[in-house]
Parts: structure tokens; C-alpha cells; sequence
């Protein structure tokens, strides 16, 4: 495949960009302007400032000379990158490569992309048609290359689709600014008469190296074709994407079903075949109004199963809102592990326990639904105080590294932290008769204990802990302890550190 690049250039980015927020501005003249050394120079123009003679670089007090009630703004730094970077967003519609080109333009790779609107002739049109529709004044040209494009859009005149092959010709007659070269290196070459890329291009290539340096090869190289030209993307693709546009905007649910349901199908037929599966999956939605919705899922185990994984996304489509219709689906795979060769035979086994696929399934719903921070599982750890004896597990497949004490019984939930509570007990070494937690008093029924847990020395220093399991008048069941040595009339500071089941 032939690789085809548009070049759009944003004649005025910035001042278009005020005119949308400030409607009154567009039957002005006004320029955005900056202090450099000492004076304020213009950095940027509207259309009706520039066709009375004011251009970028001229001072604030010479274009005022020239319009006596031209409006001054003071420009806004890094402004101009972040339009960039929201256009590019918009017109990631039109192709997945697209890179910002500062100060005004971006470059999208749109090589495959065309013939989906058509033809490269409406493929430009559109999206030229579509920007202007927004506000912006811009002009777009297509090429082989992104430097011809670049050219062509700022410079050409006769047509923007420059056919396969022929950008040689379409750089002749253009100016040597054209080629994207230092200020320098410009009046280099038009102090020596050289006004069009005609004029040098044939010239010995050591002559042009020796007398304007390398960067003219460079960039004459890339214009042509020979040298390639990397792109600093808005967002890198991810290896494992897939893309769905539409020939009409999706507006209901059933529609949003189709194409996820489509888009799941080609990326896993791709999984399958390379052995790899999915842990997480992103879906973007990119509206007519040019917002963009999405929604994630994700698994416990890698995988390419479509209907589950079609599951997981049903939860989402409630919360997707298509607005005046969906033009693009892209549904991309961020995060892929190679899928475990006994997993296909789980599909149809009766296992149970943490093997069970059907387990892993559910977890993923409940993931999906109320969020994966709401789901836990943990391993035991051999250490003798409470809060280090468990610690949260990776995954579902992680293996525990020693077994479950099952000596002595420990409570189902464990606070993070134990938490001070009042007792009344009628000697020291005796379980308290009642206790107050969180303003509630328990008035305890049985008793056991007391187990005494020393502190690991090792690790830090503290009093040890004894430990009662207690069940109050309710039936419920805690753990509680007292910290240290009772001494004299007073005992030791009481805790609650879990909940029995």
C-alpha cells in the first residue's frame, strides 16, 4: 500500500480560536502580541488585520500605524499547542496517525483511509469542509509524502492532491520556504538568486551540502520521497486496535451493540490466532459534535472469549449517550497476556474453586459493574502479627506462597487499622464484660482467650497484644485485644481489630 499524508494548516489558528469564544471580534481587526526584548511583537493575525498589511513579526506600534484601531491582545503561551492537540483529537475520525506540526498545522497519515468517504478527492473535501463548518480558515493538500503535503498546502496553487509519484513536480515552482528551512538557510539561497526549488534541485548534491549545509538534502530528501519522515504522534496506536466507522451516525443501543460486537470479533480473531487474550479493553466513541465517550473493561485472565467479553461491555452501554449519533468506534487493547493452552478446555469442564472459568467470569462482571477496587482477594504470609500475616494478591492465578493457619481461628474482615474502643472487665485478665464501638454498646454473652501475639521484634518495637474472640448479646462475633501489661489500677488500652463471618 502506497503511503498517502494530508497536511492541514491553519492560516489563523489562534485568532479563529478567540473569535469562537468572542463572537464580536469577527468584524475586527485585532492580532495577538508579546514582549521580546523590550518590545511587543505580533504573534499572530486575523484575516482582516493581515489583508490591511499587518503580518506576524511586525511590531504592536507599526501595525497600529497602519490600523489605527486594531486590537492588541496579549497572547497566551502554549495556546497554539493545545488547539493541536484538540483538533487532532476531533480528526482522529478521519485517520489513527495523526501528529501536531507547531505552530499551525497537523500531518495525518491517511494511507487505507480514503475510500471509506470515497475517494481522495471527497476524503479532503470532507474533512477540509467539516474544520471550515467549525470556525477555522484551513487549506489541505495530500501527497506521498508529509513534506510535499506540507508544501503544497501552504504554497501550491493550482491543485491540493498532488497524484501518486508526482510530488517532484508539484515542489518545482515553489519557494525554497516550502521545504520547512531554517530563516537562514531561506535568505542563503535567495541572496544567490535560487527564488524556486526548480532553481537548485538539480544541482550537485556535495555543492548544496558544502554551501547551505545538511539540512537542505534533509529536507529536500523527505519532500521526495527518499529519505522517510517520522511522525511525532498525538496517540501512539496500540499494537492490538480496531477501528469501525459508520457510514451513518449510530444513535441507539441496539447499533452500539452491533459494532462492539463487530470490532470484538476481528480483534479476537487475531488474539486467537497469535495465543494471546485480553486483560483490558478500551471502546471510544467519537460523536458528531465532536465529543469523544468511552468505556474500559477488564479481566482477571487473558482473553479472546467474544460472548464473554461482550458481557463485560453490555454493563457499559447504558452509560454511553450517542447524543446526535456515534461516527467512529475504536476499540483498542492496551494490556494483552499470553492465554494459558489449558484455558480452552475450561470453556466446556466442570472445575471448580479459583480454576473455574465461570468464577472468573463473574468476578469480571462484578468488576466491571461496581468497579474493581471493590473486589479483593488475599494470601497468607508467614508473620506473626495480624496485620502483616495477609497481603493482597496480583491476580487470580497468583499461588499462595505458605498455607492458611487453621490452628487458631482469625476473623473474615480485618480492619486496616484496630480501632480504640471502651471495655468494662472485672479483672485484668478476664475478657471485658461489655465493650462501646462507635457509640454502640455489646454486651458480651461468651467468651475465648486470651491468645497472646507478640510483637516481631525484629521489624519494630511495641508492647505485645491479647487477643479475645467475643459474641455479644446479637450473636455477633468480634476480636478484640488489649494492648500490653495491665499495671496497677489501670489496664492496658482495648482495641477491635475484625469481624467474625
Amino acid at each position: 500500500m502506497n503511503k498517502r499524508f494530508v497536511s492541514l494548516w491553519f492560516r489563523h489558528l489562534l485568532t479563529d480560536w478567540l473569535s469562537l469564544r468572542r463572537p464580536e471580534l469577527k468584524t475586527v481587526p485585532f492580532v495577538f502580541a508579546s514582549p521580546v526584548r523590550g518590545r511587543v511583537m505580533i504573534t499572530a493575525t486575523n484575516a482582516l488585520a493581515e489583508a490591511q498589511g499587518v503580518t506576524t513579526g511586525m511590531t504592536a506600534a507599526d501595525a497600529k500605524a497602519i490600523i489605527v484601531d486594531l486590537q492588541v491582545i496579549d497572547d497566551i503561551p502554549g495556546q497554539a499547542d493545545k488547539l493541536l492537540k484538540a483538533l487532532g483529537e476531533w480528526c482522529i475520525r478521519y485517520s489513527p496517525l495523526i501528529a501536531a506540526d507547531l505552530p499551525d498545522g497537523l500531518l495525518l497519515d491517511i494511507s487505507g483511509c480514503a475510500h471509506l468517504w470515497g475517494g481522495e478527492r471527497e476524503y479532503l473535501k470532507e474533512v477540509v469542509t467539516r474544520l471550515r463548518s467549525k470556525g477555522y480558515d484551513v487549506r489541505g493538500a495530500m501527497a506521498d509524502t508529509p513534506g510535499a503535503a506540507w508544501a503544497v498546502a501552504r504554497f501550491g496553487k493550482v491543485k491540493p492532491i498532488i497524484l501518486p509519484g508526482e510530488q517532484a513536480d508539484a515542489l518545482l515552482p515553489l519557494p525554497p520556504s516550502a521545504l520547512r528551512l531554517e530563516p537562514l538557510v531561506i535568505e542563503r539561497l535567495q541572496k544567490l538568486g535560487f527564488y524556486t526549488i526548480k532553481t537548485f534541485m538539480g544541482m550537485g548534491r556535495s555543492v548544496l551540502r558544502r554551501r547551505f549545509g545538511p539540512e537542505l538534502l534533509l529536507r529536500l530528501d523527505q519532500a521526495l520521497g527518499n529519505s522517510d519522515e517520522p511522525l511525532q504522534l498525538l496517540h501512539p496506536v496500540e499494537p492490538y486496535s480496531e477501528r469501525l466507522p459508520c457510514l451513518e451516525p449510530i444513535r441507539t443501543a441496539t447499533g452500539i451493540e452491533i459494532a462492539i460486537k463487530t470490532l470484538l470479533e476481528k480483534l479476537c480473531h487475531r488474539l486467537q490466532g497469535e495465543g494471546k487474550g485480553l486483560r483490558t479493553a478500551i471502546l471510544k466513541c467519537y460523536r458528531v459534535d465532536g465529543h469523544v465517550i468511552s468505556a474500559d473493561i477488564g479481566t482477571n485472565r487473558a482473553s479472546h472469549h467474544i460472548d464473554h467479553l461482550f458481557k463485560l461491555f453490555e454493563l457499559k452501554i447504558p452509560t454511553l449517550e450517542p447524543a446526535l449519533g456515534i461516527e467512529l468506534f475504536t476499540l483498542e487493547a492496551p494490556k494483552i497476556d499470553d492465554v494459558e493452552p489449558e484455558q480452552e478446555v475450561l470453556w466446556q469442564s466442570e472445575s471448580c474453586g479459583l480454576e473455574d472459568t465461570d468464577l472468573a467470569e463473574l468476578l469480571d462482571r462484578l468488576a466491571n459493574k461496581i468497579g474493581a477496587g471493590s473486589i479483593h482477594r488475599y494470601l497468607p504470609q508467614e508473620r506473626y502479627w495480624p496485620e502483616r500475616s495477609i497481603k493482597p494478591a496480583i491476580s487470580i492465578n497468583e499461588k499462595p506462597q505458605t498455607s492458611w493457619r487453621k490452628d487458631r481461628p482469625r476473623p473474615s474482615i480485618l480492619l486496616p487499622r484496630p480501632q480504640p474502643i471502651e471495655v468494662t472487665s472485672p479483672i485484668p485478665d478476664y475478657p471485658p464484660m461489655l465493650f462501646i464501638y462507635k457509640n454502640e454498646t455489646h454486651h458480651i454473652k461468651r467468651s475465648d482467650g486470651p491468645e497472646r501475639i507478640e510483637r516481631e521484634w525484629w521489624l519494630d518495637e511495641g508492647e505485645h497484644r491479647d487477643y479475645y474472640q467475643v459474641e455479644d448479646q446479637d450473636g455477633r462475633r468480634y476480636w478484640l485485644f488489649r494492648s500490653g501489661h495491665y499495671a496497677g489500677s489501670q489496664s492496658g488500652q482495648w482495641f477491635i481489630h475484625g469481624f467474625f463471618a
